[in-house]
């Protein structure tokens, strides 16, 4: 008596190896082996005779080395799941030399069946304040997938998400199945960073898949909590004059200005906000004063012609943050630069159009200073050395003729003298000697 050992159903795994179990106990002379797959007719996957034929119809299939009769299958294709039959036709022989051997035919049936890991997931969120809608939806398994979904703390540790509300759905698409399940997540309050993961499991394959979605809030440096009137609660504040540029951590909101934070008088700027890192992408908003706000990642100005502070709202379900932008003019009228210059120095065209009121008075003052001070130097150099500066018409030395000088009344008659003397002269001799 030959007994076969067989499995009813057997499990295998797309692209994986197939094993379908037929052996014999006791162990027999083989005399021959048949394989074969029942759809609407019996279709011949392997035959085997030890004294000629060992053929594989399937060109996948072959005998197992565990036992020489059992059928294994490489790649398994999900076309291979169905139903098996395993015939083997062994010789009895009863011992009796004289009497030929009988040939015995055993038969089994068994099912093979296909798994299919899932092929593909994908996680989609919506976002209102901050609730979240999350659905994850695994496609293309066999049978369907298993979901699950944990949330990451900051530490690293990751938990199931317990008490979620959530809808689950299976669709077939062929012989395959996609399986959807949708979440509704409250964020915590001040919750900057939240990693939510959904897990898919397909146990029959022993497949797990990972996808996360991380929700960063923006962020800023230095930030304060401050009321500003468009805003009906308080939002974190800064100004980029308190961001140093040097961190790198996800999140952080930074401002360019094209061609600058300082710029000559009526250039138009082009100022830029972006939050590398941040999820879900923010929204900016834009302002200066009281005007109505412009949505987007840009701002333009048109000729700037004073300093001004503009202020940027990024916002997103985590929270939001307002940046103050100050753009400064280096000078007050540009007119007066000429960037023409091929070195790149700066050329004044004109040397009073660009001065304005004070520094004309200014230059005046000083030059009245100097020439009072020149005049003053001339004067004490002509005092100290008793020299003119202007030398005036030279005069002849000076002598009194005393028939020039007029007679009167009151004076005495001068004693008569030669009329070449001088008065000094005249003294001279009248005073006695000594």
């Amino acid at each position: 008596t030959v007994d076969l050992k067989y499995d009813d159903l057997s499990y295998a795994t797309v692209h994986q190896s197939a094993f379908l179990r037929c052996g014999m106990m006791p162990v027999q002379p083989i005399k021959e082996l048949w394989w074969f797959k029942i759809g609407a007719s019996e279709e011949r996957v392997y035959y085997y005779d030890p004294t000629s034929v060992d053929a594989a119809l399937m060109k996948r299939a072959r005998r197992s080395n565990r036992d020489n009769t059992s059928l294994e299958i490489y790649p398994t294709q999900l076309s291979d799941e169905g139903e098996y039959k395993c015939r083997i036709v062994v010789w009895d022989n009863t011992g009796d030399s004289t009497e030929p051997s009988v040939p015995i035919s055993k038969e089994a049936r068994m099912m093979l069946k296909v798994n299919v890991p899932p092929e593909k997931m994908e996680i989609t969120h919506l976002t209102s304040g901050r609730n979240l809608s999350l659905r994850c939806k695994s496609e293309g398994a066999k049978p369907p997938a298993d979901i699950l979904w944990t949330k990451t703390s900051p530490d690293g540790v990751e938990t199931e998400i317990p008490d979620l509300a959530k809808t689950r759905e299976i669709e077939p698409a062929g012989e395959l199945y996609d399986t959807a399940e949708q979440i509704f997540y409250q964020l915590e309050e001040n919750e900057m960073i939240a990693k939510i993961s959904c897990v898919v499991r397909h146990h029959n394959t022993n497949t797990t898949i990972y996808k996360n979605i991380t929700f960063v809030s923006p962020a800023i440096q230095n930030a304060l909590k401050v009321t500003i009137q468009r805003f009906a609660e308080p939002v974190l504040y800064s100004s980029i004059e308190n961001q140093d540029g040097r961190d790198n951590k996800a999140g952080l909101v930074k401002i360019s200005a094209d061609p600058g934070f300082k710029v000559p008088y009526n250039t138009s700027v082009t100022l830029k906000a972006a939050a590398p890192g941040v999820f879900p992408e923010p929204r900016y908003l834009w302002w200066v004063g009281d005007q109505t706000g412009i949505a987007g990642r840009e701002l333009h100005i048109d000729n700037l012609e004073e300093d001004k502070s503009y202020y940027v709202l990024a916002e997103n379900p985590l929270g939001r943050v307002v940046l103050e932008v100050p753009v400064h003019i280096t000078t007050s009228d540009y007119s007066q630069w000429n960037d023409s210059s091929r070195d790149g120095d700066v050329i004044v065209d004109d040397t009073t159009g660009g001065l304005d009121t004070g520094a004309i008075i200014g230059i005046v003052i000083g030059a009245l200073i100097a020439v009072f001070f020149i005049g003053f130097a001339v004067w004490y150099w002509t005092i100290r050395d008793g020299t003119h500066v202007f030398s005036p018409k030279k005069e002849k030395p000076h002598t009194i003729d005393e028939e020039t000088i007029p007679f009167r009344s009151t004076d005495k008659p001068l004693l008569r003298t030669i009329s070449t003397q001088t008065l000094e002269g005249r003294r001279s001799r009248r005073e006695p000697s000594i």
